[in-house]
């Protein structure tokens, strides 16, 4: 397999005041993508950050910006967000698949130079995202409501992830909600290479080192395994 753990901490459980720097600090831990939560207050109830904050910790970091759009409206954030300097673009099945319009968000994404991710939220089914796959550089799903940080792990989500590494054995599988080194083994053995951790990672008087390697050994442990 080609795939290999890539973890990914929320800045969402960062402090704002100094984000550039918690975010270098992530990355000299070990980090692979700096996970950026953007919320509209809308498709969820919190509201947090757009592309102004993008361009502003792109100038600071070299990092790959990986940014979850929880937005109504994805297609009308694309531009800025290119422009902004972001690497990755995920969106919300939920939002665009009433409307028609996934394929179009995915190829407006392909076409700005960005990979492309589509995520879904705990009640959606994940056989919803199958007609795109072979379109989409990774997908997520979501192991809590999203919204808000600081929630707990849902188990119950395991099977969709099964199921997807099932389908697809090459496939990046991004879970975001929850992960910690208590629930790294599920994820792991379900066949999540991809993690995303916020509280986790940002625990006072912890180091995030040991977290991450913490999280890459248990999933290079079972990669092996994926494939049986």
């Amino acid at each position: 397999m080609s795939i290999k753990p890539i973890i990914c901490p929320s800045l969402l459980s960062s402090d704002f005041s100094f984000l550039a720097r918690d975010a270098n600090y992530m990355l000299d831990c070990g980090a692979d993508w700096l996970h950026m939560d953007v919320m509209d207050g809308h498709f969820v109830p919190n509201l947090t950050i757009g592309a102004p904050v993008i361009k502003s910790l792109r100038k600071h970091t070299k990092g790959h910006l990986d940014c979850h759009l929880m937005v109504t409206n994805p297609e009308l954030m694309i531009e800025d967000f290119k422009s902004a300097g972001a690497d990755s673009i995920t969106f919300h099945i939920e939002v665009t698949e009433e409307r028609g319009i996934t394929n179009q968000v995915i190829k407006k994404i392909k076409d700005a130079g960005m990979q492309v991710a589509i995520s879904v939220k705990p009640k959606t089914p994940i056989e919803s995202i199958f007609p795109y796959i072979d379109q989409l550089d990774f997908v997520l799903i979501m192991t809590v409501e999203p919204g808000f940080g600081g929630q707990s792990f849902m188990k119950d989500m395991m099977p969709k992830v099964k199921l997807l590494r099932q389908k697809y054995p090459n496939l990046n599988i991004q879970v975001d909600g929850g992960l910690d080194p208590n629930t790294i083994d599920e994820a792991a053995q379900a066949g999540a290479n991809v993690i995303v951790a916020g509280s986790a990672l940002f625990k006072p008087n912890q180091d995030p080192k040991d977290t991450i390697k913490l999280f890459k050994d248990v999933i290079n442990k079972n990669i092996p395994n994926w494939s049986q």
